[in-house]
């Protein structure tokens, strides 16, 4: 059916080219800003009242000192993505309980925020989550 070839080649009797064992090349290196991790949060947390310590941690001062007042904002529904524009920023947050606090947040979910709550017995934040259906509002500063 098929022809039969037939031919002297045999791979373990040719000579070994010295280029064999010499590894190959790298792959070229990425153009600037192509791969890598993404950006952190902005120089001194981009906020005018203070800004996260090196690593992404808490801020190195405490909130502003005043109160904002719940009528001076738009209570809305709240989901957890339209708090991405306060992320590393000083952001005062009412819950539906009526409980109310200063929030640093870093990380902002589908479902759920996370960050620093100020804790003001204590005079210093802590590492908190929250799911997005107990804010009832917040406002970033």
């Amino acid at each position: 059916m098929y022809p039969l070839i037939s031919y002297d080649y045999n791979p373990y009797t040719q000579p070994i080219a010295e280029d064999s064992f010499r590894p190959p090349n790298p792959p070229p290196r990425p153009p600037q800003g192509g791969y890598g991790p993404p950006p952190g949060p902005p120089p001194y947390g981009g906020g005018q009242y203070g800004g996260p310590a090196q690593g992404g941690g808490p801020p190195t001062t405490p909130p502003p000192a005043f109160v904002p007042q719940l009528s001076q904002v738009s209570t809305q529904a709240i989901d957890a993505p339209s708090m991405r524009g306060c992320l590393y920023r000083y952001t005062y947050v009412w819950l539906r309980n009526r409980r109310s606090f200063w929030f640093y947040p870093t990380y902002v979910g589908r479902n759920s925020v996370a960050g620093y709550r100020w804790r003001e017995s204590s005079q210093r934040w802590s590492y908190f989550g929250i799911d997005a259906d107990e804010i009832r509002s917040f406002q970033c500063y």
